[in-house]
């Protein structure tokens, strides 16, 4: 009887993921823009940091944000999906409301190899300057299905309705 050959079981690599051309660019921009801004995103100027293309980097978790307002409050709403309500920390000083928290790798099976690894993990911050005539007190946070909410009334001199002031010829 013939003796059957060993397969050699070549040790798998993960798929190359695409080339992020922009990556450091946006990087770079965040920097020199946090440079000049301190304590996160301004008004009118969204961050544009872009999550690194390869997770071995310790690439910082960075969750997107909405930002509304109307004549009663400011609401800031943030994607965390995967992360536990208890893992986010929400915190306002001098006017800067910032979301702090970590989302965490749990690993089931210590003999799975991972091929592929698009999801980020890690800690997180972000931080947003709140306009003038927010009420520091009246701040509340709700979290639901991985979503973020946090509202900031208006104080009541803030929530006036502005004036519309006549324009005359000299």
């Amino acid at each position: 009887m013939a003796k059957l050959a060993k397969k050699e079981e070549k040790k798998k690599t993960p798929a190359p993921r695409p080339y992020d051309p922009f990556g450091s660019f946006y990087g770079e921009m965040d920097r020199l823009l946090d440079s000049y801004f301190p304590g996160g995103t301004f008004p009118g100027m969204p961050r544009m940091l872009r999550q690194s293309s390869k997770a071995s980097e310790g690439a910082m978790v960075v969750p997107q944000i909405d930002i509304a307002e109307n004549e009663k409050a400011v609401t800031v709403t943030a994607e965390l999906p995967g992360i536990d309500e208890d893992a986010v920390e929400v915190t306002v000083r001098d006017g800067v409301l910032t979301m702090k928290g970590e989302k965490s790798y749990e690993r089931k099976d210590e003999k799975e190899e991972v091929q592929i690894m698009e999801r980020r993990y890690g800690s997180f911050m972000r931080s947003v300057r709140l306009p003038e005539g927010i009420d520091e007190d009246k701040i509340e946070a709700k979290y639901d299905k991985g979503i973020l909410t946090v509202t900031a009334a208006k104080r009541p001199e803030a929530q006036k309705t502005p004036r519309k002031i006549k324009i005359s010829r000299y």
